[in-house]
């Protein structure tokens, strides 16, 4: 008789799973990790989980009968993290949004300010965790101080909210930029934060130095030329997400992630489904896609003046070439970059990321930073 396959776990768990069998609390693995002790406990449950146990004392000894604690442990200080990279330290705050919301945002690097508007599916701890995000964020600190923010229903900032509305978004950031202390910022902005970036932009033109869009579009999906056929798929999405984003079985969000990233690694795709996870809920996921498919700032974008920079995949199977090309040609004077990738979110590894570094840099006048 064959055996039992032993439990897959995540190099973050293992780290943790060795803090465990050391007698560590969660408070004292959070601080030791640079995680908050919420975080920690969802890692603990996924380790429970995965040993089919309970609670840490069951987990530590079905970890040791399983040989899961070497060599690892006890050298659990010494346990590289995800990519092999040290964690990037960072400062966490919160602020109170109009509604009363508390938006959790981070600050990491030092130099001129640039912030990143918030995205579906971003959690400020994780995303340096995963290599989904985290050459990006590496990248914008690098020479920049960068700000970025949990939108609300995501990650640490409040899930249970009333409204989810495109406008909150856009009074979020806001809302962020202000307790920040920022007088003028570049601003960054992929996907769906591309309509709230150019939506702040056309609203507080004073305050953005330069506006930065990658895998953006001027209209969701529902102000699209769309046959009956596509609008039942929109709504088959959702209800999709509704039912199959809190599963165990991870198969919907695979597919979910094999849309922003199809050549993805099965590294990858395991960061994806911990993000989608950890991120939101599922009803979250699917008002906040609901509202993505609504928004339309095409009479937004030519109110915004200030130097912009508008990059896209060619075979974006996320956001369609074409959506971004249309935002550029509504902005005046926008800069428009084309990238040869398939990847909503681009890889580190492939051409079109040293692409868009190069163009990036160059645009801020980092170029030789």
């Amino acid at each position: 008789m064959v055996g039992k396959a032993l439990p897959q776990l995540t190099r973050r768990e293992k780290e943790i799973l060795a803090r465990l069998a050391d007698g560590l609390s969660d408070q004292e693995i959070a601080a030791a990790v640079f995680l908050s002790p919420n975080t920690i406990r969802w890692y603990n449950r996924q380790i429970y989980s995965k040993l089919e146990v309970t609670n840490r004392t069951e987990a530590v000894a079905r970890a040791a009968a399983l040989g899961l604690l070497q060599p690892e442990h006890p050298a659990a200080s010494s346990l590289p993290h995800m990519n092999h990279r040290p964690t990037t330290r960072q400062r966490v705050y919160f602020t109170t949004s109009f509604d009363g919301t508390r938006i959790a945002y981070a600050v990491t690097g030092s130099g001129p300010p640039l912030v990143k508007t918030a995205t579906f599916m971003s959690h400020l701890e994780y995303d340096w965790e995963s290599p989904i995000w985290r050459h990006w964020l590496e990248e914008f600190s690098r020479e920049h101080t960068l700000i970025r923010y949990d939108e609300r229903g995501n990650g640490l900032s409040d899930w249970d909210v009333e409204d989810l509305s495109f406008e909150t978004w856009v009074r979020d950031l806001e809302a962020v930029v202000d307790a920040a202390g920022l007088e003028r910022f570049a601003l960054f902005a992929h996907s769906q934060g591309g309509t709230v970036a150019v939506a702040y932009t056309a609203r507080h033109p004073e305050r953005v130095s330069h506006l930065i869009l990658h895998g953006v579009y001027a209209r969701g999906w529902l102000h699209r030329d769309l046959t009956d056929q596509q609008i039942e798929e929109e709504k088959l999405i959702i209800d999709l997400m509704r039912v199959g984003w809190g599963q165990e079985n991870p198969a919907f969000r695979q597919v979910f992630a094999m849309q922003l990233r199809p050549e993805a690694t099965t590294e990858e795709l395991h960061a994806f489904d911990e993000q989608m996870r950890i991120s939101t809920s599922a009803e979250n996921a699917a008002r906040l896609e609901s509202e993505m498919h609504r928004t339309d700032v095409r009479a937004l974008a030519p109110l915004v003046t200030i130097p912009t920079l508008v990059l896209h995949p060619r075979k974006d199977a996320g956001v369609p070439f074409e959506e971004g090309r249309l935002l550029a040609s509504l902005i005046p004077n926008a800069q428009f970059v084309a990238l040869d990738s398939k990847n909503h979110l681009l890889t580190e590894t492939e051409p079109a990321w040293s692409k868009f570094v190069s163009v990036f840099r160059s645009f801020l006048g980092t170029e030789h930073g």
